[in-house]
């Protein structure tokens, strides 16, 4: 050994890496300038940024009108949004023509939705089986007792005087609550082996996705009561609620069909092994595996269904969409920017709703990955 050369006695210690291979620098050069195509497009992008954001910042908050506001301030040539048009129509736009001293009833209806459906999708919270009964069985019948009345003392409301948010919650939550075990049914009726289930079920399903929904509200609000005896009605908002159900769960039952062939065979063959049931092996071992593969298909289309309510606007149903129309001709709050306001105020509320689906969608994906992803 040459006197210059040693062996090192201890571990040295670790040092932090290059400063070009960490930190936000190293971020912003991988995934913003990596190449010249990168950079070209990342320019554009902030040249697009820097023109569209200040101008929707000064409607949305900077020039904005806040709940507190007056009709003229809101009439001012360089107002942004009529945030106290909002405030004061906010009733009318969640609970339509219902009224006014009953609000207590829908209140207490959405309150308690919510408090029976958030521990039912939290998935380490207790008395699930409880919970589902009183949500999908009780919750519905108290629900209709307490918004139509007309029993224990209260005051009957008809439907007509339904509107708003409620409706579009009603409509959505019933759609999507009665569509998924009919979109099931209809997706193991297409992979029976019986001619008469298959041919029904095929028939059925290829005949509702053929036709738009709005044709169907047609249908359903128009056509249907010319096919009923004379003297009977059938509710409007109950004519929308079938068709919406029926024709989401036609989406369904090809969403949940392609899950079920995405299966190996050997899983079929391995409940046949154990000498189970049909039944007992689409319960036990099919349909969990299945349901988890098609749970991004399966939220696409409960977010389609939420944003498509709004066409029962078109059948004159007052959802929310149809109560923010109504409202621009109130001429007390008649402003430039009433109406845009309005819509503004719409896509939020639908953004909220489709996007906590989507987050909630993500969660259950996480959690249910057993290994399948590469």
């Amino acid at each position: 050994m040459s006197s210059s050369s040693f062996v090192r006695q201890e571990i040295a210690p670790a040092e932090a890496p290059p400063s070009s291979n960490a930190g936000a620098g190293a971020w912003v050069r991988k995934n913003l300038f990596a190449t010249p195509q990168d950079t070209i497009l990342t320019l554009l992008g902030i040249a697009f940024l820097l023109w569209a954001v200040p101008p929707v910042f000064n409607f949305v908050v900077g020039h904005a009108v806040g709940p507190g506001g007056t009709v003229d301030e809101c009439r001012a040539q360089d107002a942004g949004a009529c945030w106290a048009y909002i405030s004061a129509r906010i009733s009318f736009f969640i609970y339509g023509f219902y009224p006014i001293d009953q609000f207590w009833r829908p209140n207490i209806v959405m309150l308690g939705g919510a408090a029976l459906l958030i521990p039912l999708m939290a998935p380490k919270l207790p008395f699930k089986r409880l919970n589902a009964l009183l949500f999908f069985i009780v919750f519905p019948v108290v629900s209709y007792i307490l918004l139509a009345g007309g029993a224990f003392g209260l005051e009957s409301v008809p439907t007509e005087r339904w509107g708003g948010l409620l409706v579009t919650l009603i409509i959505s939550l019933v759609g999507i609550i009665c569509s998924i075990p009919l979109g099931i049914l209809l997706a193991l009726g297409r992979q029976s082996k019986l001619p008469i289930i298959k041919t029904f079920c095929v028939a059925f399903i290829e005949l509702w996705r053929a036709v738009p929904l709005i044709t169907v509200l047609f249908m359903a609000s128009i056509m249907l009561p010319l096919f009923v005896p004379q003297g009977v009605t059938v509710d409007k908002l109950l004519r929308a609620l079938v068709a919406v159900t029926l024709f989401e769960a036609a989406y369904l039952a090809e969403v949940v069909r392609g899950g079920l062939q995405a299966l190996p065979r050997g899983q079929y063959e391995a409940g046949d092994s154990l000498g189970l049931k049909y039944w007992q092996r689409m319960g036990l071992i099919i349909l969990p595996q299945a349901l988890k593969h098609v749970i991004p298909g399966i939220v696409n289309s409960f977010i389609a269904l939420f944003k498509d309510t709004t066409l029962v606007s078109i059948v004159g149903i007052f959802d929310l969409l149809n109560t923010i129309q109504a409202g621009t001709s109130d001429i007390n709050w008649s402003a430039p920017n009433q109406a845009i306001t309005g819509y503004v105020f719409a896509a939020a509320v639908y953004w909220v709703f489709c996007f906590s689906m989507s987050r909630y969608s993500i969660f259950m994906e996480r959690r249910l990955n057993t290994g399948h992803k590469r």
